[in-house]
């Protein structure tokens, strides 16, 4: 189970961290960076560096679209928190089940473990098409609907949608899609599979945000973002079942 993958996830990261630590721009918090390190090495020790490059791509391109008319978005109270940094609560929710299904596939054999690394790209798919919808949204969301009823409401609403996030969610999918085939990962059929279940997911992700999530305490979007990869994941997988 371990050998030097996880010896050269170690080493890779705690040179990253560093390198990170010393830009004058922070991408994530103190806190951040520690459970990041975990990550990036969990991923590296299961599925090398075709998995970390999926994750990389993410963590890159989901941060620099946070970034998106930041000024306008938070001079309307709509903007990320800590101006777009990440804490260990993002990097969980963004990530952890995608790291579940990672570790797992060390314990089964095939075709489970093809299922759950098309599960662990579809998490990512899911995660870049929610947080490319939501912030190219409300930053160039002309209008925006409640996905419940389709009515008007406010840019930055729990639940709402808009015609340019949407398409933009779904050039987020489609690009980490074709990074998980690229190196490797998933099939031609895994890029649909991926891009299927990243709508239905950030999809029923902006339903939960526009009827339930304001009920419960616990609901957070940390805890919301986590119940949007699982979805993503698990409708990747069961698609794959099928065809299979």
């Amino acid at each position: 189970m371990f050998n030097n993958a996880w010896v050269i996830g170690a080493i890779l990261n705690s040179a990253l961290l560093a390198v990170a630590w010393l830009l004058p721009k922070k991408l994530l918090t103190p806190m951040g960076y520690l459970h990041a390190w975990i990550l990036g090495v969990l991923v590296w020790g299961t599925l090398q560096w075709q998995g970390y490059l999926v994750v990389m791509f993410y963590f890159l391109v989901g941060s620099a679209v946070t970034k998106i008319g930041m000024e306008q978005k938070e001079a309307e109270g709509i903007a990320e928190k800590r101006s777009g940094m990440r804490g260990p609560e993002n990097v969980w929710g963004s990530a952890l089940t995608a790291t579940i299904c990672a570790v797992v596939t060390l314990f089964v054999d095939s075709p489970w473990q093809e299922l759950l690394i098309l599960g662990y790209v579809a998490s990512f798919a899911t995660k870049l098409s929610d947080t490319t919808a939501s912030e190219v949204g409300k930053a160039y969301g002309k209008t925006t609907f409640l996905i419940t009823n389709f009515q008007p409401v406010p840019r930055g609403t729990e639940g709402a949608v808009s015609l340019e996030g949407t398409l933009a969610g779904i050039v987020g999918s489609i690009a980490i899609a074709f990074v998980g085939w690229a190196v490797g990962l998933i099939n031609l059929y895994g890029i649909i599979i991926c891009i299927i279940a990243a709508f239905m997911a950030t999809n029923i992700e902006s339903v939960i945000g526009a009827t339930v999530q304001s009920r419960f305490d616990w609901l957070t979007n940390e805890m919301v973002n986590f119940i949007n990869t699982a979805i993503g994941a698990i409708v990747a997988i069961t698609i794959g079942v099928v065809v299979a």
